[in-house]
């Protein structure tokens, strides 16, 4: 290795470090370290002679340095800053003239003319044809975003790379068309075979999106277990508010009762009057008790089942009362059954919630009734003690408290001052 060449190593290293953006993440050093060894790998294998080998790699080392000046016509700026570089270190003009030839044989636009400029090219686009393509694809990409130029989404950063590869970029070099265009052609069809994929998917997620649409729409089985999904939760819902009810009807007068029989049975003997407004209050108390048992009893039937009933579909495999004297495995073969005909799935669930409904009808009329026997009972009552006690009246002895009887001692008289007997109390 020259030291020039070693120099311009050195130059371009500081200079990138000091003078290159940060989002340049493609176009750095770590760039021209590819290029400049991707281009070793054809001189070794190339019948290319030192003067020349020293004029590409000069070239690859400086021919990205423009990008510390500008993006856009960096080449020009690359050549700018490679001859002063060279003429500093007092390199020939035929040796500037070579070097900067070949700089701006990278440009991508235009196809290489001499020997020395498809060498320069080659090495310059190897990553197409090597394994790390993907990888430097997406820093280019990433750069691009940060710098502002351009966002890609990944599917069309694809198709550009895709287009680059079979429309604008070719190898020129035997060296690199028997050792480069292989891996560049297996990268080709990765990203092919990705977007083939990427295909398929967006198909198939049309098509489902447009299957399932249509299903919604015209298919009546949503709208068909949605009615049962919602009918069945009300009816469970009402269930539940009728026992809640019934309890708190149960709560309430056992609690009455509970008074009733602490206070005021033990005062009938000697308060005759408050035997029938009494008899009322508590009468009403246990029937309505009775009524709000009644309204939540449970019915449970006989549980059995036969293979008539399940092939005549007279049996419904929803309820627990149909089936819990059952063994399993007469209940899994039934269900089983159930399950392979639709229309047989229907009928028990609306034979469950028909059902259901018959059972709310009994359970919220009776406990109508015990709700109005209960409220009758409570004003009967009241009006019966108001009645009671207006004609009976209440001795002074039954409202006030009962005090203890005065000893002999405190009610013996003295005299006050010889005059007035008063009692010491």
């Amino acid at each position: 290795m020259s030291k020039l060449i070693e120099k311009a190593e050195k130059f371009v290293f500081d200079l990138f470090k000091n003078e290159l953006d940060s989002s340049y993440l493609y176009h750095n050093y770590t760039h021209t370290e590819r290029v400049l060894r991707s281009l070793r790998e054809i001189i070794e294998n190339t019948d290319v002679s030192k003067e020349d080998a020293e004029i590409l790699e000069l070239a690859a080392l400086l021919h990205d340095t423009g990008y510390t000046k500008v993006r856009d016509g960096h080449e020009e700026e690359s050549v700018k800053i490679a001859t002063a570089f060279l003429k500093e270190n007092k390199a020939s003009d035929e040796l500037i003239e070579a070097v900067s030839t070949c700089i701006m044989s990278t440009k991508f636009k235009n196809p290489p003319e001499t020997e020395l400029g498809k060498i320069i090219r080659d090495a310059d686009s190897s990553h197409f044809g090597k394994k790390y393509f993907a990888e430097a694809s997406e820093f280019l990409r990433k750069e691009l975003e940060l710098q502002g130029i351009k966002t890609y989404s990944p599917s069309e950063w694809r198709d550009e790379n895709i287009k680059v590869l079979t429309k604008k970029h070719e190898f020129y070099t035997d060296y690199a068309l028997k050792n480069w265009q292989k891996q560049k052609e297996d990268n080709l069809a990765k990203l092919i075979k990705s977007k083939r994929k990427q295909k398929q998917k967006l198909k198939k997620e049309e098509m489902k999106a447009k299957y399932k649409a249509q299903y919604k729409n015209e298919s009546p089985e949503r709208g068909i277990q949605t009615f049962y999904r919602v009918a069945l939760r009300n009816h469970i819902k009402l269930s539940d508010i009728a026992d809640t009810k019934a309890n708190i009807l149960l709560s309430v007068n056992a609690i009455i009762i509970s008074l009733v029989l602490a206070n005021l049975i033990s005062k009938l003997d000697t308060n005759p009057y408050l035997i029938y407004p009494t008899a009322i209050f508590t009468l009403s108390c246990v029937i309505s008790m009775v009524l709000s048992i009644i309204a939540t009893r449970p019915n449970v039937t006989s549980g059995e089942f036969t293979k008539e009933d399940v092939a005549n579909k007279d049996v419904n495999l929803t309820f627990f009362g149909n089936f819990h004297k059952m063994e399993l495995k007469e209940y899994e073969w039934a269900v089983s059954e159930l399950l392979k005909d639709k229309n047989y799935v229907y009928s028990s669930l609306t034979k469950d919630l028909y059902f259901l409904g018959k059972v709310l009808e009994r359970k919220y009329r009776i406990l109508r009734i015990t709700y109005t026997i209960f409220m009758i009972g409570m004003i009967i009552s009241v009006i019966s003690f108001g009645v009671a006690l207006k004609r009976n009246g209440t001795d002074i002895e039954d409202v006030l408290p009962e005090e203890p009887p005065l000893s002999s001692q405190q009610i013996t008289p003295k005299q006050d001052n010889g005059h007035y007997p008063v009692f010491r109390l």
